[in-house]
């Protein structure tokens, strides 16, 4: 799932809740987010 997914799904902005992650990130789990690289978006991208 991905962040517009999540921030969707609590209807918020996408940048109010990767923000409130952020600032909470010891609420989370480890695994919680990860960011991909510019490479990584591309070839998911490509295989959709």
């Amino acid at each position: 799932m991905l962040d517009f997914d999540l921030a969707t799904l609590y209807g918020v902005e996408n940048k109010r809740l990767k923000a409130s992650v952020r600032r909470n990130i010891n609420r989370f789990p480890e695994d919680f987010m990860f960011e991909l690289t510019e490479k990584e978006f591309a070839n998911l991208r490509s295989k959709f």
